[in-house]
């Protein structure tokens, strides 16, 4: 673990791959091999198991449970709650290898709203947004606002997290956006 890392007294964090800058609080359990970038934030009770990643500025918040075979990239928001699945078929008899897991993908900038559950084998595209309470069942677009169980695709959210006009126009910051295709999302224009 580098130095920089701020560790509460109360907290355990096990992984010696933590990047500068990362913040783990109170009741918070970061286990060996886990990998979290710079400057990230894992707020109490929160849990990363052994092969999961974090890239940096990541916001693990309250009770957030993060198993292997999750990687979320940069600048994710994990809102409270949050869960992730990572075995499709669970028995408490079979004991599967990470190799045998489902991975999770939740790309750059994306967020996860309060008590979202991502089952496992799904990619949530960068700068997504997953409501509170949906439960993510398939992949999610980039620039998507989903909800629901399962999570549907309700309208675009911008980079900022402001919901787009029809014409794919924020109106808080002005960026504009053009449709890649309906599975893939949006791409901002210029």
């Amino acid at each position: 673990m580098s130095t920089g890392v701020f560790v509460h007294p109360k907290g355990l964090c096990e992984s010696e791959t933590v990047g500068e800058g990362t913040r783990v609080w109170a009741f918070a359990h970061v286990l060996p091999g886990a990998r979290v970038g710079r400057d990230c934030n894992i707020c109490d009770g929160a849990f990363v198991e052994n092969e999961a990643v974090l890239g940096d500025n990541v916001t693990v918040k309250n009770n957030v449970l993060v198993y292997n075979g999750v990687t979320c990239e940069d600048n994710v928001f994990l809102g409270p709650n949050a869960v992730f699945t990572n075995d499709m078929r669970p028995r408490a008899h079979q004991k599967l290898g990470a190799d045998q897991l489902l991975p999770t993908l939740v790309r750059e900038g994306a967020t996860l709203g309060a008590g979202v559950v991502v089952v496992c084998g799904t990619t949530i595209g960068h700068d997504a947004f997953v409501g509170a309470g949906s439960v993510v069942t398939a992949d999610v677009p980039a620039h998507a606002f989903a909800v629901g169980n399962p999570a549907r695709r309700k309208g675009w959210v911008c980079r900022c997290a402001t919901r787009l006009d029809d014409d794919l126009r924020c109106p808080a910051c002005g960026k504009e956006y053009e449709l890649v295709s309906e599975s893939e999302g949006l791409a901002a224009k210029g």
